[in-house]
Protein backbone atom coordinates (compact mmCIF):
# COMPACT_ATOMS: atom_id res chain seq x y z
CA UNK A 1 0.00 0.00 0.00
CA UNK A 2 1.53 3.22 -1.21
CA UNK A 3 -0.08 6.38 0.23
CA UNK A 4 0.81 9.65 -0.48
CA UNK A 5 -0.25 11.44 2.25
CA UNK A 6 -0.13 15.22 3.71
CA UNK A 7 -2.21 15.04 6.98
CA UNK A 8 -1.45 17.61 9.67
CA UNK A 9 -0.92 14.99 12.36
CA UNK A 10 0.61 17.45 14.75
CA UNK A 11 -2.65 20.03 14.93
CA UNK A 12 -3.65 17.18 17.74
CA UNK A 13 -0.19 16.54 19.08
CA UNK A 14 -1.58 18.67 22.39
CA UNK A 15 -4.04 16.32 22.41
CA UNK A 16 -2.35 13.35 21.94
CA UNK A 17 -0.25 14.26 24.52
CA UNK A 18 -2.85 14.89 27.18
CA UNK A 19 -4.56 12.05 26.21
CA UNK A 20 -1.25 9.62 26.70
CA UNK A 21 -0.36 10.92 29.90
CA UNK A 22 -4.18 10.86 30.88
CA UNK A 23 -4.18 6.70 29.58
CA UNK A 24 -0.65 6.15 31.77
CA UNK A 25 -2.13 7.93 35.12
CA UNK A 26 -4.99 5.36 34.39
CA UNK A 27 -3.18 2.57 34.32
CA UNK A 28 -0.59 3.19 36.80
CA UNK A 29 -3.41 3.45 39.27
CA UNK A 30 -5.04 0.14 37.80
CA UNK A 31 -1.81 -1.54 38.35
CA UNK A 32 -1.51 0.20 41.65
CA UNK A 33 -5.07 -0.23 43.50
CA UNK A 34 -5.97 -3.35 41.43
CA UNK A 35 -2.82 -5.11 40.72
CA UNK A 36 -1.46 -7.53 38.43
CA UNK A 37 -2.60 -11.52 38.05
CA UNK A 38 0.56 -12.88 37.87
CA UNK A 39 0.73 -16.25 36.69
CA UNK A 40 2.58 -19.10 37.99
CA UNK A 41 5.53 -18.17 36.39
CA UNK A 42 5.97 -15.22 38.90
CA UNK A 43 3.87 -16.77 41.91
CA UNK A 44 4.88 -20.27 42.31
CA UNK A 45 2.41 -23.47 41.50
CA UNK A 46 2.24 -26.79 40.03
CA UNK A 47 2.97 -28.18 36.86
CA UNK A 48 1.71 -31.91 36.30
CA UNK A 49 2.79 -33.91 32.96
CA UNK A 50 0.35 -36.36 32.42
CA UNK A 51 -0.35 -38.98 29.64
CA UNK A 52 -3.89 -40.68 27.85
CA UNK A 53 -4.68 -43.49 26.37
CA UNK A 54 -7.30 -41.70 24.53
CA UNK A 55 -6.65 -37.94 24.97
CA UNK A 56 -9.28 -36.13 26.07
CA UNK A 57 -10.20 -32.46 25.01
CA UNK A 58 -8.18 -29.80 26.86
CA UNK A 59 -11.81 -28.08 27.73
CA UNK A 60 -13.20 -30.89 29.34
CA UNK A 61 -10.24 -31.69 31.24
CA UNK A 62 -9.91 -27.76 32.18
CA UNK A 63 -13.23 -28.30 33.58
CA UNK A 64 -12.48 -31.49 35.33
CA UNK A 65 -9.16 -29.75 36.95
CA UNK A 66 -11.54 -26.82 38.14
CA UNK A 67 -13.13 -28.87 40.43
CA UNK A 68 -9.53 -28.59 42.80
CA UNK A 69 -8.34 -25.43 42.01
CA UNK A 70 -9.16 -21.95 42.87
CA UNK A 71 -8.00 -20.05 39.49
CA UNK A 72 -7.99 -21.16 36.05
CA UNK A 73 -4.86 -23.63 35.19
CA UNK A 74 -3.24 -23.54 31.81
CA UNK A 75 -3.58 -26.84 30.12
CA UNK A 76 -1.45 -27.53 26.98
CA UNK A 77 -1.26 -30.82 24.89
CA UNK A 78 1.66 -32.02 23.72
CA UNK A 79 2.62 -35.03 22.01
CA UNK A 80 -0.20 -37.66 20.45
CA UNK A 81 -1.12 -38.38 24.24
CA UNK A 82 0.63 -35.87 26.59
CA UNK A 83 -1.25 -32.62 28.45
CA UNK A 84 0.88 -30.18 30.78
CA UNK A 85 -1.07 -28.54 33.47
CA UNK A 86 -0.11 -25.82 35.00
CA UNK A 87 -1.55 -24.46 38.58
CA UNK A 88 -1.23 -21.71 41.10
CA UNK A 89 -1.41 -23.56 44.19
CA UNK A 90 2.54 -24.90 45.03
CA UNK A 91 1.56 -26.98 47.87
CA UNK A 92 1.78 -30.82 47.86
CA UNK A 93 -1.49 -31.80 49.03
CA UNK A 94 -3.05 -29.41 45.86
CA UNK A 95 -0.73 -31.71 43.90
CA UNK A 96 -2.10 -34.90 44.97
CA UNK A 97 -5.81 -33.40 44.71
CA UNK A 98 -5.11 -32.66 41.22
CA UNK A 99 -3.46 -35.94 40.59
CA UNK A 100 -6.13 -37.74 42.41
CA UNK A 101 -9.23 -35.62 40.22
CA UNK A 102 -7.57 -37.04 37.16
CA UNK A 103 -7.64 -40.71 37.98
CA UNK A 104 -11.02 -40.78 38.98
CA UNK A 105 -12.29 -38.91 35.92
CA UNK A 106 -9.68 -41.10 33.40
CA UNK A 107 -9.21 -44.65 34.72
CA UNK A 108 -6.11 -44.38 31.83
CA UNK A 109 -4.11 -41.05 32.65
CA UNK A 110 -0.60 -41.71 33.99
CA UNK A 111 1.59 -39.26 35.54
CA UNK A 112 4.72 -38.81 33.54
CA UNK A 113 5.98 -36.20 35.97
CA UNK A 114 6.09 -32.98 37.89
CA UNK A 115 7.53 -29.79 39.14
CA UNK A 116 6.93 -27.67 41.54
CA UNK A 117 7.85 -23.49 41.08
CA UNK A 118 8.01 -21.41 44.64
CA UNK A 119 6.93 -18.23 45.21
CA UNK A 120 10.37 -17.13 45.83
CA UNK A 121 11.60 -18.59 42.62
CA UNK A 122 8.97 -16.03 41.38
CA UNK A 123 9.92 -13.26 42.96
CA UNK A 124 13.22 -13.75 41.73
CA UNK A 125 11.93 -14.18 38.24
CA UNK A 126 9.73 -11.16 38.60
CA UNK A 127 12.69 -8.88 39.73
CA UNK A 128 14.77 -10.04 37.40
CA UNK A 129 12.28 -8.81 34.75
CA UNK A 130 11.73 -5.15 35.99
CA UNK A 131 16.02 -5.16 35.97
CA UNK A 132 15.99 -6.73 32.38
CA UNK A 133 13.58 -4.26 31.00
CA UNK A 134 15.41 -1.19 32.62
CA UNK A 135 18.85 -2.38 31.43
CA UNK A 136 17.19 -2.85 28.08
CA UNK A 137 15.97 0.81 28.14
CA UNK A 138 19.10 2.04 29.36
CA UNK A 139 20.96 0.41 26.33
CA UNK A 140 18.43 1.65 23.67
CA UNK A 141 18.66 5.30 25.63
CA UNK A 142 22.79 5.03 24.79
CA UNK A 143 22.54 4.02 21.31
CA UNK A 144 20.06 6.52 19.83
CA UNK A 145 22.46 9.16 21.55
CA UNK A 146 25.35 8.01 19.85
CA UNK A 147 23.53 7.35 17.06
CA UNK A 148 21.64 10.59 16.83
CA UNK A 149 21.66 13.11 19.54
CA UNK A 150 20.24 12.74 23.55
CA UNK A 151 17.01 14.83 22.81
CA UNK A 152 16.29 11.94 20.37
CA UNK A 153 16.87 9.10 22.53
CA UNK A 154 14.62 10.38 25.29
CA UNK A 155 12.01 10.87 22.75
CA UNK A 156 12.41 7.69 21.61
CA UNK A 157 12.18 5.61 25.08
CA UNK A 158 9.19 7.45 26.68
CA UNK A 159 7.05 6.24 24.06
CA UNK A 160 8.51 2.51 24.97
CA UNK A 161 7.19 2.97 28.45
CA UNK A 162 4.33 4.08 27.41
CA UNK A 163 3.38 1.68 25.35
CA UNK A 164 4.68 -0.91 27.85
CA UNK A 165 2.33 0.71 31.22
CA UNK A 166 -0.80 0.80 28.84
CA UNK A 167 -0.31 -2.73 27.97
CA UNK A 168 -0.05 -3.56 32.19
CA UNK A 169 -2.69 -1.41 32.41
CA UNK A 170 -5.12 -3.46 29.70
CA UNK A 171 -4.32 -6.44 31.18
CA UNK A 172 -5.08 -5.25 34.51
CA UNK A 173 -8.25 -4.32 33.59
CA UNK A 174 -9.15 -7.04 32.16
CA UNK A 175 -7.30 -8.93 34.46
CA UNK A 176 -5.88 -11.57 32.15
CA UNK A 177 -2.61 -13.29 33.73
CA UNK A 178 0.59 -12.08 33.68
CA UNK A 179 3.36 -14.87 32.55
CA UNK A 180 6.86 -15.35 30.93
CA UNK A 181 4.95 -14.80 27.20
CA UNK A 182 3.97 -11.96 28.40
CA UNK A 183 7.64 -10.60 28.84
CA UNK A 184 8.43 -11.92 25.63
CA UNK A 185 5.08 -9.81 24.38
CA UNK A 186 6.81 -6.78 26.14
CA UNK A 187 10.17 -6.99 25.11
CA UNK A 188 8.69 -7.35 21.03
CA UNK A 189 6.35 -4.74 22.04
CA UNK A 190 9.07 -2.30 22.41
CA UNK A 191 11.27 -3.17 19.52
CA UNK A 192 8.55 -3.09 17.11
CA UNK A 193 7.49 0.59 18.74
CA UNK A 194 11.09 1.39 18.61
CA UNK A 195 11.84 0.59 15.03
CA UNK A 196 8.68 2.58 13.75
CA UNK A 197 9.86 5.38 16.04
CA UNK A 198 13.83 5.18 14.64
CA UNK A 199 12.04 5.46 10.96
CA UNK A 200 10.08 8.91 11.58
CA UNK A 201 13.13 9.86 13.24
CA UNK A 202 15.62 8.96 10.42
CA UNK A 203 13.59 10.95 7.76
CA UNK A 204 13.83 13.74 10.29
CA UNK A 205 17.18 13.60 10.07
CA UNK A 206 16.93 13.27 6.66
CA UNK A 207 14.65 16.79 5.85
CA UNK A 208 16.88 18.88 8.89
CA UNK A 209 18.46 21.05 6.41
CA UNK A 210 14.78 22.68 5.39
CA UNK A 211 14.09 23.36 9.36
CA UNK A 212 14.71 26.78 8.82
CA UNK A 213 12.46 26.92 5.71
CA UNK A 214 9.37 25.08 6.92
CA UNK A 215 9.77 25.16 10.59
CA UNK A 216 9.80 22.24 13.03
CA UNK A 217 6.11 21.77 13.08
CA UNK A 218 5.59 21.52 9.44
CA UNK A 219 9.19 19.72 9.05
CA UNK A 220 7.93 16.88 11.76
CA UNK A 221 4.49 16.40 9.94
CA UNK A 222 6.43 16.14 6.56
CA UNK A 223 8.84 13.50 7.77
CA UNK A 224 5.54 11.26 9.33
CA UNK A 225 3.79 11.76 6.20
CA UNK A 226 6.99 10.67 4.31
CA UNK A 227 6.69 7.40 6.57
CA UNK A 228 3.33 6.90 7.07
CA UNK A 229 2.84 4.30 4.05
CA UNK A 230 5.46 2.23 5.46
CA UNK A 231 4.06 2.52 8.63
CA UNK A 232 0.25 1.26 7.96
CA UNK A 233 1.83 -1.40 5.71
CA UNK A 234 3.85 -2.96 8.39
CA UNK A 235 1.21 -2.77 11.25
CA UNK A 236 -1.23 -4.08 8.91
CA UNK A 237 0.87 -7.25 8.03
CA UNK A 238 1.94 -7.58 11.66
CA UNK A 239 -1.71 -7.42 13.05
CA UNK A 240 -2.64 -10.25 10.59
CA UNK A 241 -0.57 -13.00 12.48
CA UNK A 242 -1.79 -11.72 15.57
CA UNK A 243 -5.64 -11.24 14.67
CA UNK A 244 -5.17 -15.04 14.01
CA UNK A 245 -3.62 -16.51 17.47
CA UNK A 246 -6.00 -14.51 19.27
CA UNK A 247 -8.98 -16.25 17.59
CA UNK A 248 -7.56 -19.45 16.91
CA UNK A 249 -4.07 -19.68 19.13
CA UNK A 250 -5.96 -20.74 22.20
CA UNK A 251 -5.64 -19.91 26.25
CA UNK A 252 -1.74 -21.11 25.76
CA UNK A 253 -0.67 -18.12 23.48
CA UNK A 254 -3.50 -16.25 24.81
CA UNK A 255 -1.01 -13.61 27.07
CA UNK A 256 1.06 -13.21 24.22
CA UNK A 257 -1.51 -12.47 21.52
CA UNK A 258 -3.50 -10.39 22.99
CA UNK A 259 -0.30 -8.31 24.84
CA UNK A 260 1.13 -8.01 21.32
CA UNK A 261 -2.45 -7.06 19.83
CA UNK A 262 -2.82 -4.48 22.43
CA UNK A 263 0.86 -3.17 21.91
CA UNK A 264 0.95 -2.89 18.25
CA UNK A 265 -1.89 -0.75 18.04
CA UNK A 266 -0.70 1.22 20.86
CA UNK A 267 3.03 1.20 19.32
CA UNK A 268 2.03 2.62 15.98
CA UNK A 269 -0.31 5.23 17.81
CA UNK A 270 2.24 6.46 19.73
CA UNK A 271 4.94 6.41 17.04
CA UNK A 272 3.05 8.52 14.70
CA UNK A 273 2.06 11.17 17.56
CA UNK A 274 3.45 10.48 20.49
CA UNK A 275 7.22 10.74 19.81
CA UNK A 276 6.46 13.02 17.28
CA UNK A 277 4.53 15.47 18.89
CA UNK A 278 7.41 15.49 21.88
CA UNK A 279 9.74 16.38 19.22
CA UNK A 280 8.15 19.23 18.05
CA UNK A 281 6.94 20.59 21.50
CA UNK A 282 10.85 20.10 22.98
CA UNK A 283 12.29 21.81 19.86
CA UNK A 284 9.62 24.96 20.46
CA UNK A 285 10.41 25.45 24.27
CA UNK A 286 13.92 24.84 23.62
CA UNK A 287 15.75 25.03 20.52
CA UNK A 288 19.19 25.67 20.98
CA UNK A 289 19.76 22.31 22.12
CA UNK A 290 18.19 20.76 18.71
CA UNK A 291 20.87 22.95 16.80
CA UNK A 292 23.19 20.15 18.22
CA UNK A 293 21.88 17.37 16.15
CA UNK A 294 25.00 15.58 14.11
Amino acid sequence: MNIRANFDFMKWRGHAIILSVALCVLSLGLVTFRGLNFGIDFTGGNVVQVEFDNRPDVGEVREVVAAVVAREAMIQDFGDRGTIIRTNEDTDESRQQLINVLTDRYPDVKVLGYEQVGPVVGRELRNQTFIGLAAALVGILIYITVRFQFRFAVISVVPLVHDALLTLGVFSLMWMEISSSFIAAILTIVGYSLNNTIIILDRLRENWKGLEKTGITDLVNVSVNQTLSRTINTTITTLFPIIALCVWGGPVLATFSYAMLVGVVVGTYSSIMVSSGLVVEWWLRSPEDAKKKR
